[in-house]
């Protein structure tokens, strides 16, 4: 089973921009940034394919995050941008079931442990 570790939370302000990583210990399919507030579901955050040329956000992103990753470092990363205090949550790394991006926590199968994003002023 392939191992995810993520990096890069922290605390910002609002407007503010940070950048999130994710190791794998190995290959893996499509792969997915989830994230979860206090007392919410987790929720979609990104998905990009395997091959990297498809990715998909959740509807509240709105052009400010960008999901990318290098197969040859397996690895993935999350740009934010524009941060709000509504961004505040655990944000989770996992990985797909499948080559192409199924935007559905059931369509992953692996789990990072999460790392904290906090944005307030």
């Amino acid at each position: 089973q392939v191992q995810l570790v993520e990096s890069g939370g922290g605390l910002v302000r609002p407007g503010d921009s940070l950048g999130l990583s994710c190791a794998a210990s190995g290959v893996t399919l499509s792969m997915g940034w989830f994230r979860q507030a206090p007392g919410k579901e987790r929720t979609f955050v990104a998905g990009i394919s395997w091959s990297g040329r498809t990715t998909r956000y959740g509807d509240f992103v709105m052009g400010r995050f960008t999901i990318s990753r290098d197969n040859d470092k397996n690895m993935m990363w999350l740009q934010m941008n524009s941060l709000k205090p509504d961004d505040t949550a655990v944000y989770y790394c996992a990985a797909g079931k499948d080559v192409n991006i199924v935007p559905d926590n059931s369509a992953f199968n692996n789990w990072g442990r999460g790392t904290q994003v906090t944005v307030a002023s």
